[in-house]
């Protein structure tokens, strides 16, 4: 809990820097593709550090997502035997992989946008949709939604109640670590038991 706690206070002291941007914007675009950490930690920060910026910041989350998720889907359409297989099997994920693609044949684009704005791990669904060939401006229109709908929500009630957050925060930060990393834990459950 003591390095949890120490890595918080770093992360909201270097998101008022000049790099913060740069690193949300990096890590937005990484996460939908291969790397396990969601931007939303590093979002959060930023607006409690910068209220002000938190549409800027949403907006930038959701961009960097969004040509993320477009490199996950050129993964899945051009390189799933070289690493997507491989990103999957990292992730415990190669058994969903077939019910995804019963996804995205019976909803296709509502699929996209579901995976955007819940725990379920996203990159699990970019990857897949260029697999199985999902048209490309509806996957970029779909994953538009569901990212966007879940960074500018977070944005907004940041900002909203950021101060009060802050404080909360501060106070039970053991509490909302815990159910950080559950809510994670909750997406992969998700697809190994429910899908």
């Amino acid at each position: 809990m003591k390095l949890l706690r120490s890595l918080y206070d770093w992360v909201l002291h270097w998101a008022a820097t000049p790099y913060a941007l740069p690193a949300l914007f990096a890590i937005s675009f990484i996460e939908s593709s291969f790397f396990p950490v969601p931007p939303d930690v590093l979002l959060i920060a930023m607006i409690i550090a910068v209220p002000a910026l938190w549409f800027r910041y949403a907006f930038f989350c959701t961009l960097a997502s969004v040509m993320g998720g477009v490199f996950g889907y050129l993964i899945g359409l051009k390189f799933m035997d070289v690493i997507g297989h491989k990103i999957l099997d990292f992730y415990h994920l190669q058994a969903k992989f077939e019910k995804i693609g019963a996804l995205y044949q019976q909803y296709e684009a509502w699929a996209v946008a579901g995976a955007g704005f819940t725990p379920i791990p996203y990159k699990l669904f970019t990857i897949a949709a260029g697999a199985f060939k999902i048209d490309l401006p509806i996957f970029i229109f779909a994953s538009t939604l569901g990212r966007a709908a879940r960074f500018f929500l977070i944005g907004f009630l940041i900002y909203k109640f950021g101060p009060a957050i802050k404080e909360l925060i501060e106070k039970y930060f053991g509490f909302f670590s815990i159910a950080f990393f559950v809510l994670l834990f909750l997406g992969f459950y998700i697809l190994k038991f429910v899908l």
